[in-house]
Order: structure tokens, then C-alpha cells, then sequence
């Protein structure tokens, strides 16, 4: 099995995301650069890091929906090849149509870095199958740009779809205003395209994956993905 990594001015999750990939899970993990229109072919699937690619200027994922290597994720994507964006990475596979809605100021306009619970809403995703026996996810969050946003038309498709992944909730697995961190609609922290074969999430599963680590839970997420090929 054969992964990528993809690199922007301004990751700085992509070392976390490609050592819980070829190190923990052995996978043969490569990088690539954002500056080039790659072919992916080779790779089983790719993942797009947490940080602040060219700075969030404009907005987050504004300007990296223009690199190059986007033309070769849409392509990847368009050919039912599995993307997986973590925070920065989800930021940038909305700005580049291929998932919906918007992401948006935390209704605080402050910056969120903690640990958050998240309900699993759709198990039947190559992301989270193995996800169903569990009521809520432990998991990292870090942003400032984390407020999911979509039309109420979008978001009733998105549901009778099964688009929606997870939840902000509590430890319960209750969704409430006060499990909210960020304002997000309807508490969404991630969401499929229709095909489900591409992801985003605000949460970061790869700060709770590695073994020495007594959180565990963002591994369901990456043994869910690696598992379904």
C-alpha cells in the first residue's frame, strides 16, 4: 500500500501525518510538493495536513486551491481515489469545490487549541467503519478557521445523503450548543463529497494515533481508511 502526504508553504502537521503513516501503520508513505501536478496513480490515498498554507491569507485554503497539485487531487479524487483533509487540509478541499459548504471564523474570532469530543454520524464512510461501536471520538482541535458553514439546502442534501461524518458533542455523545467549540451549523466537524471517497475534518486524528500516546482514537479514523482498500 502506497500513500501521500501533500506539502504547502505553511504545513506544519505534515511530519505528524507522515509518521503515524510510516511509522506506526508501515505504510510506504512519499511526499508531495505542492508545486507539482503529479501523477497520483501509484498512491492508494492521499492526505492533505493541518497548518496555515501561504499564511490563511485571503482566507484558509484560498490561495492553495491554485497549486498545482490540486489539479492532480481532483483528478485523483474525480477517479475515486480516497483524500482525506485533517484542520487546513479540509479548509482546502472546500475552497476547491470538492467538498461542500464553507469554513469560517470561530464565532469567538479566537483561535481554539484543545481536545474535543466528536460523534461519528455516518460509519458507512471508508473513513470511519470502524467508528460504529463508538458513541464519541476524544480527539484535537486547532483553528481559527473552523466554523463549517452551508446553505440550509445544502445542508438537508448533505443529510439525506449521509454526508455528514461527525459532530461536535460531549463526552456522552450529546450534541448541544455548549459541545460547539467553534459555532459550526448544526455542530459539523466533518463531511464527505457525495462518492464518500473524499473526507474533511477539523479535528486532528493524527495528534491521538501514535502508541505512546494514551489517546488513541485518531487511529480508528486511519485504520478505517487503510483498512477499506
Amino acid at each position: 500500500m502506497k500513500c501521500g502526504v501533500v506539502v504547502f508553504p505553511g504545513s506544519n502537521c505534515d511530519h505528524d501525518c507522515y509518521h503515524i503513516l510510516k511509522h506506526v501503520f508501515e505504510i510506504d508513505t512519499r511526499w508531495i510538493w505542492h508545486k507539482d501536478n503529479a501523477n497520483l496513480d501509484e498512491l492508494d490515498f492521499i492526505v492533505l495536513p493541518g497548518g496555515f498554507s501561504y499564511g490563511d491569507y485571503l482566507r484558509a485554503g484560498a490561495i492553495s486551491k491554485f497549486s498545482p497539485v490540486m489539479k492532480a487531487v481532483v483528478r485523483f479524487a474525480s477517479k475515486g481515489g480516497r483524500v482525506l483533509g485533517i484542520c487546513n487540509g479540509f479548509q482546502i478541499l472546500v475552497e476547491a469545490g470538492l467538498l461542500p459548504g464553507a469554513l469560517i471564523q470561530n464565532r469567538s474570532q479566537k483561535f481554539i487549541c484543545r481536545t474535543v469530543f466528536t460523534r461519528v454520524e455516518a460509519a458507512d464512510t471508508p473513513f470511519t467503519h470502524l467508528c460504529k461501536n463508538e458513541p464519541a471520538l476524544k480527539i484535537p482541535i486547532a483553528h481559527h478557521e473552523g466554523n463549517y458553514f452551508a446553505p440550509s439546502e445544502t445542508l438537508k442534501q448533505m443529510q439525506e445523503k449521509g454526508q455528514i461524518v461527525f459532530r461536535y458533542c460531549d463526552s456522552n455523545g450529546e450534541i448541544s450548543d455548549l459541545s460547539n467549540p467553534n459555532g459550526s451549523v448544526q455542530n459539523i466537524a466533518g463531511v464527505t463529497n457525495e462518492k464518500k471517497n473524499v473526507m474533511g475534518m477539523m479535528p486532528h486524528p493524527e495528534r491521538c494515533a501514535d502508541p505512546l500516546w494514551p489517546n488513541l482514537d485518531g487511529q480508528l479514523i486511519f485504520k478505517s481508511l487503510i483498512q477499506s482498500l
